[in-house]
């Protein structure tokens, strides 16, 4: 099972195939996500899976603070997402400021 890597401050411009080719060099990519799915733009973030967690850590080592397309990467461990819905909006609508005065 692979390690997933969180890139941060990519550019709009880095494809998928840009990270591909930069982490490749750490080991086997298995997959490689830097567009948003609903609009298949660039989120200026990507994560990479690595085939394995030794590879992982190398890349994390070797890409974490270097140069790409003119941004300095940010490489971490990814985190798991958190279980629980969207992070809901709480008492919307109810109470609260409006905009509206109520006498």
């Amino acid at each position: 099972m692979g390690k997933k890597i969180f890139v941060g401050n990519l550019s709009f411009d880095t494809t998928s195939k840009d990270l591909e080719a930069l982490f490749s060099q750490a080991g086997t990519c298995e997959s490689v996500a830097v567009t948003d799915r609903a609009t298949g733009q660039s989120r200026g973030f990507g994560f990479v899976e690595m085939s394995s967690a030794s590879e992982a850590q190398k890349a994390i080592a070797e890409f974490n603070g270097k140069d790409l397309q003119g941004r300095t990467l940010n490489v971490s461990e990814a985190r798991e997402r958190s279980s629980g819905g969207g992070g809901g909006g709480g008492d919307r609508g109810r109470g609260g400021f409006s905009g509206r005065r109520s006498y």
